[in-house]
């Protein structure tokens, strides 16, 4: 079965015509894939060690590929000009969906050299490096949950998105009835990832009519997070490709449960074979984890922007919807924004506050910086809640708006400690310039309120 590549495979099936084109990929602020396809025996003879060039104004882009004003990094002032795609050789694959292509994640340089370190890919990297500087190896995991429908994409536009037929009719959470009508989308995902070198545990039906989730094998961060992007990726090729669609939106439609993308994390010894969070005689983790937890707790208001990066995003905090509202722990909680969770190695916390649109990569390095934040300080959790969270009005409360998510990181020190300013500031300024694109937009919701009978 295709799957990961060296550079010695892949030179062997570009000379034999088995592989063709290349992908050097790049994930952008919003978390999509950009890059070329580069042409086989090109890539075997230039870009596998030279790289290849691509506009530096894709780090300065909207979700409609709009260059925004007031980025440091570049602008119409400075020319829009080059930077250097340069591949990762480590995450070469195949890819089993499209003809005779493989993939390679890469890395963005200035034309000088330099990282460039606005990059999600960088800045998980340094989170990453923190971790290992002081021994840990972080592991995580990630749980997505996406809607199917009938439509195709250019069918679902065309409808503006509105009266679409989800694959299912009923809520379907763990029905194998209901999802064996999915499963020729489903099944080819899976297989699909698989192919690719992106590991499935399973899927599953979940609270919403065609609603899935499909849960990856953990891995270390930067590993999970390329796999968990090309996850994303893949899935709307695979869609597309049988006619269907899919979206990672957190909150599709008002009547619709969200999609969420749960995020498992644990540190582990610097060979990877020790979960640290493991403490025999403690149920609830060791010392180490009890700071890491805390950290979490303490930066979830701070940091939600990463994990909840659109106007949309905060749409899913709905109380007794499974998505969270509540800033808390418990053992086994749906309730909570964190969840203990796992035996043995397996044992890990799962924040439950990131939506399926959030950014892998920011999404993990803020994890890591809220974690390192606990460790540093030795900050020590809450109790842990029992009960129903949702019902608890005294708990802090997961941020309501982007704008309240803006505020948070505005202020926060610990943000500007772990990312630097400059990450900090064009984050804020792309989220700022999203919320402002929003506040100009005559929404469908107001017209019909207040058309004829205002």
């Amino acid at each position: 079965m295709p799957g990961r590549l060296d550079p010695k495979t892949l030179e062997s099936l570009i000379r034999k015509d088995e592989v063709d084109t290349v992908l050097t990929v790049f994930p952008d602020g919003q978390g999509r894939l950009m890059g070329k396809r580069v042409v086989g025996r090109y890539f075997l003879d230039h870009v596998a060690g030279e790289g290849v060039h691509a506009c530096i104004y894709l780090f300065t882009v909207d979700m409609e590929m709009e260059p925004l004003p007031g980025f440091k990094l570049t602008s119409w002032e400075r020319g829009y000009g080059d930077m250097k795609v340069v591949p990762d050789m480590g995450t070469l694959r195949q890819i089993p969906w499209l003809p005779k292509t493989a993939l390679v994640f890469c890395d963005v340089y200035t034309e000088e050299g330099e990282p460039i370190e606005e990059a999600p890919r960088w800045i998980l990297r340094r989170q990453v490096e923190r971790a290992l500087s002081l021994g840990y190896v972080v592991k995580t995991g990630a749980e997505l949950e996406l809607y199917c429908f009938r439509e195709s994409f250019d069918e679902a536009r065309a409808k503006r998105y509105q009266g679409l037929a989800p694959v299912a009719g009923y809520l379907e959470d763990y029905h194998i009835l209901q999802t064996t009508k999915e499963e020729p989308l489903i099944r080819a995902i899976r297989n699909g990832m698989e192919g690719a070198d992106v590991p499935v545990e399973f899927s599953k039906g979940e609270w919403g009519r065609g609603q899935e989730e499909i849960n990856l094998r953990y891995a270390e961060a930067l590993e999970m997070a390329d796999r968990t992007t090309l996850y994303k990726h893949g899935a709307k090729e695979i869609a597309h490709l049988q006619g269907s669609s899919v979206t990672f939106m957190a909150k599709y439609s008002k009547e619709a449960a969200g999609s969420s993308f749960h995020l498992h994390s644990s540190l582990w010894d610097r060979a990877g074979k020790k979960n640290l969070f493991v403490e025999r005689a403690k149920r609830n983790g060791s010392p180490l984890f009890q700071h890491w937890l805390a950290g979490q707790m303490a930066l979830a208001r701070e940091f939600a922007y990463f994990y909840a990066p659109t106007v949309n995003s905060y749409k899913r905090y709905q109380s007794g919807s499974f998505a969270p509202t509540r800033i808390v722990s418990g053992w086994d909680n749906r309730t909570c924004g964190f969840r203990l969770c796992g035996e043995g190695n397996g044992f890990r916390v799962e924040n439950r506050i990131p939506g399926a649109d959030a950014n892998p990569y920011l999404a993990f390095a803020a994890t890591i910086a809220a974690g390192l934040h606990g460790i540093k300080n030795k900050l020590k959790p809450p109790r842990l809640y029992e009960g129903n969270a949702y019902q608890d009005a005294t708990l802090p409360q997961v941020p309501k708006t982007l704008r309240e998510a803006m505020t948070e990181l505005e202020r926060s020190k610990a943000a500007r400690e772990a990312f630097g300013a400059r990450v900090v500031e064009h984050y804020l300024h792309a989220a700022r310039l999203e919320q402002q694109a929003f506040d100009q937009v005559v929404t469908d919701w107001e017209l019909i309120r207040n058309f004829e009978r205002i």
